[in-house]
């Protein structure tokens, strides 16, 4: 089955190309050129229209009927960054099997202390869309000599890459347990001796420090608790820079937790927007790659959907809407080592979403979904 869409306005993961032919054969891309005659089976008018690759959540928590969602939506890619291991096993089965639901990488359990962040909304959540799971059942790490244990315990699981947890409740409003420092070293380099990356939940400055001290990959937030103009925030960022790791958004999930408190416009409150949209606007000054994220739960933000609020946030916050672009294709495709995806290139796989108008000039136009192909296959709109 050859598929070609003609004349269409196609945003590559990195840059712009003002009309093209894109041809799908199979599972993937297989033309992207003008000017020349493709045969297909099924054609399709892109007048009027934008090509992008398949959007990729680089912070989603996957329950049932998260991956479908996200599809929907035009997410052809999630990265799971903690999910049980029953429930893993279960959307595993179901992104290899089948087309119709978003692809899935995991991190597993995550690494915690005993009792920290995300115990206290585990126990919240049992018996709604955990079914009664066990929440209290998962690993812990206490001390620094059971790291090797937990990173092979999560390779069996099938993890993807390892994510820990530092954190002392302030944002939540809580005061919980928190990795130690000598924890945070232990497990980073027991997960890079097994070839895994490591992202840390950090969403304050101290945490983040602790963070980039133990040498992980990749932050699975912007920090909160820091106002918007102060100088902290530009020399942290700075710091991020110099350490060459990523971080992941996540504005949409600071938006959600400032929408449950009356004072959504303190910016002196930890977990604010404001706090993290200006966290944003530093690390986007100091260079720092930045990969949309949502924090997708069953909840809010929403699977999917949160993305596109997630990029319209980001251009708020300052980013272009191609920068934004990119920070839901290419960018977490190249720093999660997805090689195959992100980009629209002869030879990836064919992951896209075909959108009405222009987002490039328009971010809020990868709301206006015209088609979704995941792998090749046409979804059902």
């Amino acid at each position: 089955m050859r598929t070609l869409i003609r004349d269409v306005r196609v945003f590559d993961g990195e840059r712009s190309i003002a009309t093209a032919d894109v041809v799908i054969e199979g599972d993937l891309i297989a033309v992207v050129d003008t000017g020349a005659a493709h045969p297909a089976d099924v054609e399709i008018d892109g007048t009027g229209k934008t090509l992008l690759p398949g959007l990729i959540d680089a912070h989603t928590h996957v329950f049932d009927g998260s991956l479908a969602e996200a599809l929907r939506h035009g997410v052809t890619t999630e990265l799971d960054m903690f999910c049980l291991p029953p429930v893993l096993a279960r959307q595993r089965r179901l992104a290899a099997e089948n087309d119709d639901v978003a692809d899935l990488r995991s991190a597993g359990t995550l690494a915690t202390a005993p009792g920290g962040h995300p115990t206290q909304l585990l126990a919240a959540l049992a018996g709604t869309v955990l079914d009664g799971l066990d929440v209290t059942a998962i690993d812990f790490v206490s001390e620094p000599a059971q790291a090797p244990a937990f990173v092979q315990a999560r390779l069996a699981e099938g993890a993807d890459y390892l994510k820990i947890v530092i954190d002392d409740g302030t944002v939540h409003g809580a005061d919980l347990p928190m990795m130690t420092p000598d924890i945070a070293v232990a497990l980073a380099n027991a997960a890079h001796d097994a070839g895994l990356r490591v992202i840390a939940h950090a969403i304050t400055a101290s945490e983040v420090r602790t963070a980039l001290d133990a040498g992980v990959d990749g932050l699975a937030h912007v920090w909160t608790d820091l106002a918007p103009d102060d100088p902290a925030s530009r020399h942290l960022a700075e710091r991020v820079r110099a350490h060459e790791i990523f971080v992941v958004t996540t504005l949409a999930y600071f938006e959600a937790i400032s929408a449950q408190h009356v004072d959504t416009a303190d910016c002196a409150r930890p977990g604010s927007s404001a706090n993290a949209a200006g966290a944003l606007r530093a690390l986007r000054q100091a260079g720092v790659p930045l990969l949309a994220g949502t924090d997708a739960t069953p909840f809010a933000p929403a699977h999917g959907a949160g993305m596109h609020r997630e990029l319209q946030l980001l251009t708020e916050a300052g980013l272009g809407a191609e920068e934004a672009l990119a920070a839901a294709t290419s960018l977490p495709a190249r720093h999660f080592g997805l090689d195959d995806r992100g980009r629209i290139a002869p030879g990836l796989r064919a992951d896209l979403v075909l959108v009405e108008g222009d987002p490039t000039r328009d971010i809020t136009a990868t709301g206006s979904i015209a088609d979704v192909w995941r792998r090749g296959v046409r979804q059902a709109r």
